[in-house]
């Protein structure tokens, strides 16, 4: 359960917060990016969350309720985890990442569907959710995505959706004028907080400056902060 942020004023800023429950992650800081790996039993530590000197920003939000369409079923089918490493990592272009979108079926892994909330440094917004399909925002004022479906809405019913946390979140943006900065991100991020599949990262991205802010647990008052630069 989490929820993903993207807010275009004089700046751009994005806010991510992930929840997670009885898994390990740890947040790790390097030149070029800054983002959170989480340990799967398989695959070991995968870079699944966060922000890159090339001024995109990957989120991944898990989708309730589960929809089937997303199991990858067919054949030659494009894994929405593997698309988001290759743009966090710059393996692949927010542009190419839209292209494989428009043109490919986009898969989940079986069981889970999981979906992405991915942005640029100009504040474009791709949002994917497999089996369903996608949408790109050019520029928007701000963009939101919790752990339901934009296509689907408040349609299907689940206890782990975040409707609440999507709405109280929208509210506070929609209030928000064209100085929103990383202090007033976070202020959304603690109003969407959670403590039952607790809130163990709160990231902030001033694409602007180039500069990752984060906390974790909600500890708010103890904020790292690293500036990432291209090594090209």
């Amino acid at each position: 359960m989490c929820t993903s942020i993207v807010h275009n004023g004089k700046k751009t800023i994005v806010g991510w917060n992930l929840d997670l429950l009885e898994m390990e992650y740890q947040v790790v800081a390097e030149e070029n990016r800054v983002y959170i790996a989480v340990k799967d039993e398989a695959e070991g530590w995968l870079p699944l969350f966060g922000a890159n000197a090339r001024g995109d920003f990957v989120a991944m939000p898990t989708c309730w309720p589960f929809d089937e369409r997303s199991n990858p079923t067919v054949e030659n089918c494009k894994n929405i985890i593997n698309l988001d490493i290759d743009l966090l990592l710059e393996k692949k272009t927010f542009s190419e990442v839209k292209e494989i979108a428009e043109n490919h079926t986009i898969c989940s892994v079986p069981g889970v569907t999981f979906q992405s909330q991915l942005s640029d440094r100009n504040g474009n917004v791709l949002q994917i959710i497999p089996g369903q399909g996608y949408q790109y925002k050019e520029r928007p004022e701000f963009s939101v995505l919790t752990n339901f479906s934009p296509f689907k809405g408040d349609r299907e019913q689940h206890p782990w959706m975040g409707l609440d946390r999507y709405e109280k979140a929208v509210s506070m943006l929609e209030r928000s004028g064209d100085s929103f900065d990383v202090a007033d991100c976070f202020e959304v991020l603690k109003a969407s907080s959670q403590t039952v599949c607790p809130t163990v990262v709160s990231m902030v991205f001033d694409v602007t400056e180039n500069t990752v802010y984060w906390c974790e647990n909600r500890k708010w008052g103890d904020i790292s902060r690293k500036q990432i630069s291209s090594l090209n």
